[in-house]
């Protein structure tokens, strides 16, 4: 399988620093630090517009109380869009599943079928309440198996469609378009109840930037589930990237990213982060132990974003053949989208297309970005 290259869209602003990711943090440095972006449909239409020009097949939209909505945000990009998708991620308990479905296929329809899912079942019961759910974690997960089993059923389904189960009483439940095929969802999670899931029902499974070895583990680990469900999976990975002509100019941005941090916003966000129910987040978090001496974990991977920022925390550093490299070696190991992101996000995006991207489609590694009507470009 080809590698298939994604964007990130900051919906909870920008900067030229870590801005966090669920941690609170973000308003802390927008206090503090000058060069904040607010994340205006102008500004995130720029990130979109580049990143379709650039070749970046997609975008993912992160969801949460910390940011913008990524159903409204995305339906309004689509629009100075032409070919990039949107790997809109949402809460599968916060919404129906009918709904979801419906909201879904009118967004193929009229984008043009240029809509992913981004299925997050939510790893901190904290925030979870603020939407007013009360269960736990793992009847989150087995909650967002019933919804997937809805969203697909609907879909699929020429006639009404009825379900009973734990947490959804579906009757005769339809949509006018249907059927339709619905989009290909993305899914991450860690802990045992979040693999036993996603084996069974998603298409990718989505991992935060580790070890190689870590990496290579887990994908064996989904194999094997998936195996034994009767299905096969795709794999994709969550990293940030600092890609640069020499390996100096990159570390000396990375550097530069370390000594903006301040270390008591480092000590509140690790208390923050360590409360998370989370096992990916526990898994970030056990890269650096909250120490900046000790950030390289495997060459060129680099994990300062995990000190200040949640969910993804980890980072491929270096020379634009350097970056290749590192993501080839990944795409070794079975992963095929690569889901990116470097602050800022527009010059980022310059940086790393015109450089490690460029070098990956010189290997004949990268897919071909389609057109709008699905043709080779």
């Amino acid at each position: 399988m080809p590698i298939h290259l994604h964007w990130y869209l900051p919906t909870n602003g920008d900067n030229r620093d870590i801005v966090g990711s669920g941690d609170g943090s973000q308003k802390t440095l927008a206090a503090v630090r000058s060069g904040f972006r607010p994340p205006s449909i102008e500004y995130l239409g720029g990130i979109a517009r580049a990143a379709e020009q650039l070749g970046f097949e997609a975008v993912l939209t992160p969801t949460g109380t910390w940011c913008e909505d990524a159903w409204i945000t995305t339906a309004a990009l689509a629009g100075v869009t032409t070919r990039l998708k949107f790997l809109v991620a949402f809460r599968p308990g916060l919404i129906s599943p009918t709904l979801a479905a419906h909201q879904a296929a009118t967004f193929q329809r009229i984008s043009g079928g240029r809509l992913l899912l981004n299925v997050v079942t939510g790893g901190d019961s904290a925030e979870q309440r603020r939407f007013g759910d009360h269960l736990d974690h793992d009847q989150r997960y087995a909650r967002t198996e019933e919804f997937l089993t809805v969203l697909r059923g609907v879909s699929d389904a020429a006639e009404p469609f009825d379900f009973h189960g734990a947490h959804f009483d579906i009757e005769q439940a339809s949509i006018p378009f249907a059927p339709y095929a619905p989009p290909a969802i993305f899914f991450g999670g860690a802990s045992p109840a979040a693999e036993a899931v996603a084996a069974r029902t998603v298409d990718t499974y989505l991992a935060w930037g580790e070890t190689p070895a870590q990496i290579a583990e887990r994908l064996a680990r989904m194999r094997k589930l998936a195996e034994e469900a009767g299905r096969t999976l795709s794999f994709g990975i969550r990293f940030h990237v600092l890609s640069r002509d020499t390996s100096a100019q990159a570390w000396a941005e990375a550097d530069r990213l370390l000594e903006r941090i301040d270390s008591s916003r480092i000590e509140q966000t690790q208390r923050t982060l360590a409360a998370s129910e989370s096992v990916g987040q526990r898994r970030m978090l056990a890269l650096h132990g909250g120490d900046r001496r000790n950030l390289e974990i495997y060459p060129n991977v680099w994990a300062g974003y995990g000190l200040v920022r949640g969910g993804a925390g980890t980072a491929i550093v270096g020379s634009h053949e350097e970056v290749a490299d590192r993501i080839a070696e990944y795409h070794d190991l079975g992963i095929d989208h690569f889901i990116l992101s470097g602050q800022p996000h527009l010059e980022e995006a310059y940086y790393f297309a015109e450089g490690a991207a460029a070098e990956l489609r010189s290997r004949g590694l990268v897919a071909p970005h389609p057109n709008r009507n699905g043709a080779a470009a």
